[in-house]
């Protein structure tokens, strides 16, 4: 699967450096898991439809009553129709210097700028639909809004959820701009129980599959497939030891995509399939 980087595909030129940018996305079709390079920071109004977003030790879903804001970097994004034929959202991209000019004009030095997760979400109400619907008037009047205008609205918004979720709205734009990474070691065990796939854990560590596989072997001394599944599969004993949980309850959220595959591996590791657990 291709890596798309966004919003240079959106713009007429993709060279081009621009500190504001809107666009409506419209499809009509589920995508799963799409690699996207985030390069700015961007509001993501969801209209119609369902949007979940992995990130590099964690993860959010939401519906069209919520919005999101998101750090940018590598996510995988998973974007589904909803009872309408077609999934819309309107994203909003502000680049770190007009982020920097806001917090430097109504917001307080709140260090050390502590990163918890890279994305806030935002509860839609009254005043955002009403907000949504006057960028839309913008976008449509102007083919190419002029800066002032467009960052009238970038400080609109920002100064309504300041008032709205206070000094943890605050907090949060502030670290938008921590340089601080994820440790490899980070990634990779927060995500030891989800169900993503070698490859996606690879993109969200921003590296190839390849040079993940040779930094997680130099990390745990062990290929990364075998040390995965066995604490997936030991997950998935403790879960049913529990009681109260079947096989095909866990299947997926252990990382396999059918039921056969996974009795098949957890006996081939304990000795006994799931289902003799349960008995």
């Amino acid at each position: 699967m291709s890596i798309e980087n966004i919003p240079e595909i959106y713009l007429s030129d993709p060279k081009a450096t621009t500190d504001l940018f809107v666009h409506d996305f419209k499809m009509t079709n589920d995508v799963v898991k799409s690699k996207v390079n985030l390069s700015m920071n961007m509001f993501s109004f969801l209209q119609v439809g369902k949007k979940q977003v992995h990130f590099a030790d964690t993860s959010v879903a939401v519906n069209k009553e919520q919005s999101l804001l998101l750090k940018k970097g590598n996510w995988l994004w998973t974007e589904l129709l909803d009872t309408e034929a077609i999934y819309y959202c309107k994203l909003f991209f502000f680049s770190e210097t007009k982020l920097r000019e806001f917090l430097s004009k109504y917001t307080n030095d709140v260090q050390p700028y502590k990163e918890e997760v890279p994305y806030f979400v935002i509860e839609n109400d009254q005043y955002i639909a009403s907000y949504i619907s006057t960028l839309s008037i913008v976008c449509k009047s102007y083919n190419t809004p002029e800066e002032a205008l467009l960052n009238l609205k970038f400080e609109e918004i920002m100064l309504y959820l300041l008032n709205k979720y206070g000094s943890k709205f605050e907090y949060y734009l502030h670290s938008l701009i921590s340089k601080e990474i994820s440790p490899f070691k980070s990634v990779v065990e927060s995500n030891v129980h989800s169900n993503l796939k070698l490859e996606e854990i690879a993109f969200l560590c921003n590296m190839s599959l390849s040079t993940f596989k040779r930094h997680f072997n130099s990390e745990y001394n062990v290929a990364p497939g075998k040390w995965l599944q066995d604490k997936r599969l030991q997950k998935a004993k403790d879960l049913l030891q529990e009681g109260n949980l079947t096989p095909s309850d866990i299947y997926l959220e252990i990382g396999y995509n059918n039921l056969s595959n996974f009795s098949t591996a957890f006996k081939n590791k304990f000795g006994f399939s799931p289902t003799d657990l349960k008995n």
